[in-house]
Order: structure tokens, then sequence, then C-alpha cells
């Protein structure tokens, strides 16, 4: 059975970081390219960012650009989400997904960004 499942979700202050990651099980994540999608109240899935299997090429959103870096430990099956210098409108649920249309995602994890 595919699952992957989120966490490292949180409140914090604008500007401030958080790390989130995303186990996976049930598939070759070594060979997988993965994403990182969020889905703010109100609005439509957004993709934000996917990284290839070896780990070196990475794509971001304009939006996240410069800001949120997308990561793999394919030792650990595992992805991550360094998020910094966080604004008010990266409030979303956030999932990892097994394409950029947010196909197969897992439960999400909730980042919320508020003073």
């Amino acid at each position: 059975e595919v699952q992957l499942v989120e966490s490292g979700g949180g409140l914090v202050q604008p500007g401030g970081s958080l790390r989130l990651s995303c186990a996976a099980s049930g598939f070759s994540f070594p060979s997988a390219v993965m994403s990182w999608v969020r889905q703010a109240p109100g609005k439509d899935l957004e993709w934000v960012s996917t990284i290839y299997s070896g780990g070196r090429t990475t794509y971001y959103a304009d939006s996240v650009k410069g800001r949120f870096t997308i990561s793999r430990d394919n030792a650990k099956n595992t992805l991550y989400l360094q998020l910094n210098s966080l604004k008010t409108e990266d409030t979303a649920m956030y999932y990892c997904a097994r394409d950029p249309y947010g196909g197969g995602r897992g439960q999400g994890t909730q980042v919320t960004v508020s003073s």
C-alpha cells in the first residue's frame, strides 16, 4: 500500500521557519519524482516544488523561490521542505505528492503563519 505521511507543520510568526517531512512507503521512493503542493482555505491546490530522484534537480513556484528548499533522503525514504521567511500568504495545508498536480498525496500538515 502506498503511503505518504506528512509532519512538521505548526503555527509560526511571519519571518519564521519550519521544516516539513514526508515519510514514504509502499513504492520505490528513491526512483520517484516527488512534489510538494499546498491548498489555502478557499483556494485551489497549488504546486510548490518538485525534486527529481537523484535530488540534484529541483523546481520551485515563483511564490516560494528563494525562501523554500526541497530535499530528500533516499536512504530514509523521506522528503523534506524547508520553509524560511514565511509570510501570512504561505498559510495552507501542505501535502507531499507523487506528481505536481497532487496525485497520490498524503493527509497533509497544516502551516499557519500569523502574528
